[in-house]
């Protein structure tokens, strides 16, 4: 292992250790219907993930769908979900097992932070309604932590000295020109449905927030 991969494994143990969520095994085991929705999130991250494109090795582009699952269950329940279907990855051998570390970081632990940050400053300083936790928390988020993953995964790449930033930038950087907007009209169909049919799935969206009818 290089000396990038052993700090990226290091800096990714150390977070996920410190910012376990300790509640979620309780509500796991106490809630029949928590366990439906964790295990629907793991299988639709995995099977998102699985399909991939790309032109270089490990330069890699798939849908992230990680907006939805930090709206779903918060950052720190959604890193930990995310490490399934890098494991699955891992096994099919898709990704090194020597780069989880550094592909955890900016795939989605990294983007789900700056994701669920987008949330709180919306929350805060915008008018809490749908509308808004639709476009702003969910479609507008969800384009710019794509962009924010493949911009990160690529400093990666380049810092690392794999490929040229030539190469970098025309075979994988700008292709997120292309990939930001069918990435977040998926995330924001999958919340807008939930908003409406399935609110309870959502731990960051409020229905006495959101949907009073005094705002």
């Amino acid at each position: 292992m290089t000396s990038w991969q052993i700090t990226g494994a290091l800096i990714t143990l150390a977070l996920l250790w410190y910012y376990f969520p300790r509640e979620f095994m309780p509500k796991l085991l106490a809630e029949p219907g928590y366990q439906h929705l964790v295990l629907a999130s793991a299988v639709t991250l995995s099977l998102f993930w699985s399909v991939q494109a790309g032109i270089k090795e490990g330069l890699n582009l798939h849908f992230l769908l990680v907006t939805t699952v930090v709206l779903c269950h918060g950052w720190r329940i959604a890193i930990w979900l995310c490490l399934l279907p890098m494991l699955l990855l891992i096994g099919f051998g898709k990704l090194a097992w020597q780069d989880s570390g550094l592909y955890a970081l900016c795939s989605f632990i990294l983007p789900g932070l700056f994701s669920y940050t987008l949330f709180l400053a919306s929350y805060r300083y915008l008018s809490r309604h749908l509308f808004i936790y639709i476009f702003v928390a969910g479609f507008i988020s969800a384009a710019l932590t794509i962009v924010l993953q493949i911009s990160l995964t690529s400093l990666w790449f380049g810092l690392e000295g794999r490929y040229s930033w030539q190469i970098i930038i025309d075979n994988y950087w700008q292709l997120a020109l292309l990939l930001w907007f069918p990435e977040a009209l998926l995330n924001g169909s999958a919340i807008t449905l939930m908003a409406i049919y399935r609110p309870h799935w959502l731990r960051t969206f409020y229905d006495r927030e959101y949907l009073s009818p005094d705002r």
